[in-house]
This record gives structure tokens, C-alpha cells and sequence, in this order.
């Protein structure tokens, strides 16, 4: 163990050699930053899917048709109210509920947007739940509502959609025919969730009685037997509509497979840029290494001076592993600090711009985590060298110049 005056003395000959220390620092710290910045953003998402996948989705199951344009919007391939029914009928199926997808003209004066209309059945909550959302202010619709309709949260705010937001029993033109505001949902996170325009499904299709297609079909299941329920969808569908297994113009999932299939390519794209970063370390604690030896050779006769005055090989060793040590830690901090600093800026900027749901995360594992590989990774490469300088003999040292 390192005492006090070997402490002083590793301290004072790193600042003596402090543009070295300051490379070696260098390269530590880019690795560490990178680390932590990417590991927040994935506990961030992860923590999200956790969210989800734990909540109202966990026994749903969503139908959709195939097709190259969004749900509800490419005709060659339909749902329809036959299907919901035969949905409805299967096993495992306590409920159903369809819902129409539309894209919209939006005005307000001389602005106009275009976005997404959903219909749902306001006595049956399953599109919302299926969103994992509700409404935060004002009322839900009811079904002889025909003229209102309830807005993403987005609409709420000035300039987010358009230049002024809307409050409670405000006019909004849709298609240039005026609907009322009854309500705002509850902000998803993101700027396409939160931007959607939501209305019952009877006034839907007084309004657009040309759309056919459901977008999508929630049916909630018994989620103990999840898979055997979603076999049991796609079999009675094929048979329904007269189709092979392998050749149907529709998809069943539960939300649970798509989390899954979401996590998963998440977790390959976190890990590989994580590996980026540990490939950088590990190039870092060679510079690390480098370094050492390079204070080692300087040192030679220094060595063999403490040697001759009592100095243990032991001592030497630890002196050594403390000044890698100690740059490892100085570069983790540093690394660490630049990373929070980065991903606090980025949350900022995600929250202000809608996109929450993307948002950083942190943890005390990951600020420990990172500041103790960075340690760890400035004492191994400090090994070598410390071992060497323990080793060297008094009387060659000495006599080196």
C-alpha cells in the first residue's frame, strides 16, 4: 500500500511530465465520454420499452394489413368490420377495437398542416390504452359527439404545430369543416404521436365514409397464453379471408414481439458503439503503458537512488501502479463529467423538441461503473511498467546515465 510521501512523489513527477499525463489523460477520457453518453441514451430507451411493455400494452395484441403505405392508408390490403368480428370470436379474445388512420389538412388562418385522424370507440378504451395514453385535460369524447375531437398534446403549445395552441372548445378546421376541441391527451413523447388529431368512430365515418380499412385492430387477450392466442387469430383470419399460411396480407404481434424485436436491435447498436468505445480504451491504456515505460527510462537513476536509500521493490511497484492509477481516474472523472454534461444538454433539447421518450437516463452504476473501468483500465497498463521498475538492479541504476 502506497504511503504519504509516495503519494507526494508520484504526484509531483506527474505534473513535472504533464504534457505526457495530459495525452494519456486525453485518450482515456474520449473513451470513457463515449461510454457513458451512449450507455445513458440506451438505459434511457430501455427504461421506456420497460415502461411500455409493463403497462397497459402487456395483453394486447395488434392486427395490421400489409402494405407498402402507412396502416389504414394502402387499400390493396384491408381489414374490415368482417374481420374484427371474427377476431372478436376466437379464443382468448376478450375484446376488440378497430381504428381508422386518415391523414388530414389542418388550418388556422393561413397555416396548414397535414397530420394523422384516429377513430376509437370512446366506451371501449383499448386504442388509447394500446397508446398507453389518456386524456390530461379537458373531457373524453362521448359517442353522440360528432362534432369534436380530442388533440395530441402538441396542439397545446404555441408554435409547436402552429403558431398559436388551442384551449378547451377552441375552433379547428379539419378539411375545412370545424370540429371543437374537447380535450388534450397526455404527451407520448414524440412529435408524430403527439401531433395526432383523435374522434370517435361514428363521426369518422359520417365524415369519411369512403375509408374502408381499419388502420389497426387491438384485441385484448389472455396474456398468460399470449402466443397460443395469436396462432389462433392468424389461423381464423386465413381461413376468413381464403388465404395460405405464409401468403396472408395481414400480420397478428403482440406489443410484447415488437418491444422484443425493438430491444434487441437496440441492444446490437448500443453494444457496438459501447465496443467502439472500449476498443478506444483499450488503445488508451496502451498509450497508458507507453507512457510508463517512458517514466520509467527517465526515472532510472532516480530509482536506483530510492533503492539505495531503503526503498522496497514493492514500493517502487506501488509508486508506478498509483501514478497509471491516478491517471485513469483523472481521465474517468473527466470523461464522465464531459458525458453528463453532453447528454444533459441533449435531453434539454429532446424534451424541448417533443422527442422525451429518447431521452438520457442515468444511474449511480453507471457513473461508478464508468469511473471504475477507467481506474482499472490505468492500473493494468501500468503493470508492466511498475514491475519492471521494481525489478531494476541498484548498482546498474546507479551507474546509468
Amino acid at each position: 500500500m502506497i504511503g504519504k510521501e509516495g503519494i507526494k512523489y508520484s504526484l509531483r513527477n506527474l505534473k513535472k511530465s504533464k504534457d505526457r499525463s495530459f495525452f494519456t489523460i486525453l485518450s482515456i477520457f474520449i473513451g470513457i465520454a463515449t461510454i457513458f453518453i451512449f450507455v445513458s441514451f440506451g438505459l434511457g430507451l430501455f427504461s421506456y420499452i420497460d415502461e411500455i411493455s409493463g403497462g397497459a400494452s402487456a395483453d394486447k395484441v395488434i392486427i395490421q394489413a400489409k402494405g407498402a403505405a402507412a396502416p389504414g392508408l394502402d387499400t390493396t390490403f384491408e381489414l374490415t368490420e368482417s374481420d374484427l368480428r371474427v377476431i372478436n370470436g376466437v379464443t382468448g379474445v376478450y375484446e376488440t377495437a378497430g381504428s381508422y388512420f386518415r391523414v388530414v389538412k389542418l388550418s388556422q388562418k393561413d397555416e396548414v398542416r397535414y397530420s394523422f385522424i384516429i377513430s376509437y370507440t370512446p366506451d371501449n378504451p383499448l386504442i388509447l390504452e394500446s397508446f398507453d395514453i389518456g386524456v390530461e385535460k379537458g373531457k373524453d369524447l362521448t359517442a353522440s359527439d360528432s362534432g369534436k375531437v380530442i388533440l395530441g398534446s402538441n396542439f397545446r403549445e404555441d408554435g409547436k404545430i402552429f403558431s398559436q395552441g388551442y384551449e378547451i372548445n377552441d375552433k379547428i378546421e379539419i378539411d375545412d369543416k370545424d370540429f371543437r376541441v374537447s380535450g388534450f391527451l397526455e404527451s407520448i413523447g414524440n412529435p408524430q404521436d403527439d401531433s395526432q388529431t383523435y374522434i370517435n368512430e361514428e363521426a369518422f365515418q359520417d365524415t369519411y365514409p369512403d375509408t374502408t380499412s381499419y388502420g389497426m385492430i387491438i384485441a385484448r387477450v389472455n396474456k398468460e397464453q399470449i402466443d397460443v392466442v395469436v396462432e389462433r387469430i392468424e389461423k381464423a383470419l386465413r381461413k376468413h379471408k381464403d388465404q395460405e399460411e405464409g401468403k396472408e396480407d395481414f400480420y397478428v404481434q403482440s406489443y410484447a414481439e415488437l418491444l422484443e424485436a425493438y430491444s434487441g436491435a437496440l441492444a446490437g447498436i448500443v453494444g457496438f458503439i459501447i465496443i467502439i468505445g472500449i476498443i478506444s480504451v483499450i488503445v488508451a491504456a496502451i498509450n497508458t503503458a507507453n507512457t510508463m515505460i517512458t517514466a520509467v527510462l527517465e526515472r532510472y537513476k532516480e530509482i536506483g537512488i530510492l533503492k539505495a536509500i531503503g526503498a522496497k521493490n514493492s514500493e517502487i511497484l506501488d509508486i508506478f501502479l498509483f501514478e497509471s492509477s491516478f491517471l485513469g481516474l483523472i481521465a474517468g472523472a473527466l470523461g464522465i463529467l464531459a458525458g453528463f454534461i453532453i447528454t444533459y444538454v441533449a435531453k434539454v433539447i429532446l424534451i424541448g423538441m417533443g422527442w422525451s421518450f429518447l431521452a438520457p437516463l442515468y444511474n449511480v452504476w453507471l457513473f461508478v461503473g464508468c469511473l471504475v473501468f477507467a481506474v482499472v483500465t490505468g492500473a493494468i497498463s501500468g503493470v508492466a511498467p511498475a514491475i519492471r521498475a521494481s525489478r531494476i538492479n541498484t548498482v546498474d541504476a546507479l551507474r546509468y546515465e
